[in-house]
């Protein structure tokens, strides 16, 4: 049985200004601050690469992937198990 991964993308607070509202329906809001949750990450290039699934105005899950630019992000933390409900407190 393999086990669930999801990644905690955290951004630097300039990276958030200029990416502005093309960046907001993405975000989830923590103690910590805002974050990309995702389930795959790619760091290796110019651009980190998250896939994430979202749901449509339909309510319905679709996978999308989203590319930033590796100099915005400041941090990622790796979360493994059932629980994805992350947050610090």
């Amino acid at each position: 049985m393999s086990e669930q991964r999801t990644y905690a993308v955290y951004f630097h607070p300039q990276a958030l200004d200029v990416l502005g509202e093309a960046i907001k329906p993405y975000l989830s809001e923590g103690v910590e601050g805002s974050h990309v949750l995702c389930h795959e990450i790619d760091t290796s290039g110019s651009f980190c690469e998250m896939t994430l699934v979202k749901n449509n105005e339909k309510g319905q899950p679709v996978e999308c992937e989203v590319m930033i630019p590796s100099g915005m992000v400041r941090l990622v933390i790796s979360i493994s198990g059932a629980e994805t409900d992350f947050g610090f407190g």
